[in-house]
């Protein structure tokens, strides 16, 4: 019995050493896995398309500046309305009279007085007009906005990737707890199915009374539920985990070998400026400025030059007659509006006082947030340290215990405590190790520190 305990609890050993071995940070499974899941994750997918959204709308305020061409035409059938009368029989019969007369000819016709609708009948005009901003201020504030929305949506999505890696961090290490928890009770299991054994063949040697047998089966059927709860907990988590990866829920996840404290390094500093919730409200203050200057633009005025190409004429004709150009500029300066776009700009002002406000809000926010996770994560240390002490006590007090039972020096009920003993400290002892690394995780998100790969 000895032999096999050797054997079955060589891993405790292994975690037995735990203090005294170097922190690492290379969990290569762990960060494939992350790259996975950056690449994969659905929400980050939609923000993406959002920034590609924006992108686009940088594009369309950038050809704003350029010249625009259009085609248009009309064409008109009219009748009645107004005339213009024109005398022309009036005026020119009589001349025309003496004329044919001192001829002796027809060659000068008689005729009718005219009467001229104004509306055009009959009539087209078709055109190809180029227009061209010269000044526009307003379009300028507009690319300015337009492009700061592009970086606010890079760093949205920034923000989702950093949430993601650390729910999948999280997810993983809550994985690895609940698989090597199953590991630790699979190995009581086997351990006090051994006990059961040799218990039974006391008994039946009248070593020992029925009540060190009955108290043996119990055991067995008390690891048993704690086996089968500890396999539901790690089925769960690894479903959640696959989730998070957008793989099926049901995939096996490869376990890096975890056996050390994440760095201490993370529970000194103050710095919080990789936080995009602050890089977030930076963007939209310059976009208040932004706007702010927008509201403005109305004292400056907007030109801008313009090219017509076409023809127009009657009955459809088109000849060198009906060919034209218009070529203009245009002028417009905003003089009295009432006081409407002085309200604006007090607007965007006050909405810059409330963005200020709410930047020195969230950082000491984050910042408290950042002293909260830390001091957690001292505390997870403290329960790690004091859990290996606990496992290396237990492990003693059990070898012991397990010497004086054989020799009879010892009754069952105390090796029994001995044992329950020694794996409670190896299950506080697997819990404490990854609270260590879920804390750990929890910094990194606090202070932005992770580095996410574009």
């Amino acid at each position: 019995m000895k032999t096999n305990n050797k054997r079955k609890y060589g891993f405790v050993l292994v975690a037995a050493a735990l203090l005294a071995a170097p922190p690492v940070k290379a969990q290569s499974r762990l960060d494939d896995y992350i790259r996975d899941g950056l690449a994969s994750n659905q929400s980050i997918r939609q923000q993406n398309f959002v920034l590609e959204k924006n992108v686009y709308a940088l594009k369309e305020a950038k050809s704003m500046f350029g010249p625009d061409v259009t085609f248009s035409t009309t064409y008109t059938k009219a009748d009645g309305g107004r005339t213009i009368d024109f005398p022309t029989g009036d005026l020119f019969n009589g001349v025309y009279s003496t004329l044919n007369k001192l001829t002796n000819s027809n060659a000068f016709p008689q005729l009718q007085n005219q009467h001229i609708l104004l509306n055009p009948d009959n009539f087209y005009d078709a055109k190809f007009r180029t227009t061209l901003p010269i000044l526009n201020a307003e379009l300028i504030y507009n690319k300015r906005i337009k492009a700061q929305q592009v970086d606010l949506q890079k760093t949205e999505v920034q923000l989702y990737k950093r949430e993601l890696v650390k729910e999948i961090k999280t997810a993983y290490y809550n994985y690895s707890k609940a698989v090597y928890a199953t590991g630790i009770y699979e190995s009581s299991l086997r351990l006090v199915e051994e006990g059961q054994r040799i218990n039974t063949k006391l008994f039946d040697n009248s070593k020992v009374n029925r009540t060190v047998v009955l108290r043996s089966q119990n055991e067995v059927s008390r690891i048993n539920a704690a086996l089968t709860g500890a396999k539901k907990t790690a089925e769960s988590a690894r479903y959640y985990f696959n989730f998070l990866i957008n793989r099926p829920l049901t995939d096996s996840i490869l376990l890096d070998d975890i056996t050390t404290l994440p760095a201490r390094e993370q529970l000194l500093g103050n710095n919080i400026s990789g936080r995009e919730e602050l890089a977030k409200l930076r963007i939209a203050k310059d976009i208040n400025g932004n706007l702010t200057g927008l509201a403005k633009s109305y004292i400056i005025p907007k030109s801008g030059t313009f090219i017509d190409l076409g023809s127009q004429a009657f009955d459809w004709k088109f000849n060198s007659q009906s060919r034209y150009y218009l070529f203009g500029v245009s002028l417009e300066w905003n003089l009295f509006s009432s006081g409407k776009n002085s309200y604006r700009v007090k607007q965007t002002i006050a909405d810059g006082q409330a963005l200020a406000s709410q930047t020195d809000y969230v950082q000491q926010q984050l910042l408290t947030e950042l002293k909260v996770r830390q001091t957690t994560m001292q505390s997870a240390i403290a329960q790690y340290e004091a859990a290996q002490s606990q496992l290396k006590t237990s492990q003693t007090y059990y070898n012991d215990m397990v010497k004086l039972y054989k020799q009879g020096m010892a009754i069952y009920i105390e090796l029994l405590d001995a044992q329950n003993q020694w794996i409670d400290a190896q299950l506080n002892a697997n819990i404490a190790l990854y609270d260590t690394w879920i804390a750990y995780t929890a910094i990194e998100r606090a202070n932005g520190s992770f580095t996410i790969q574009q």
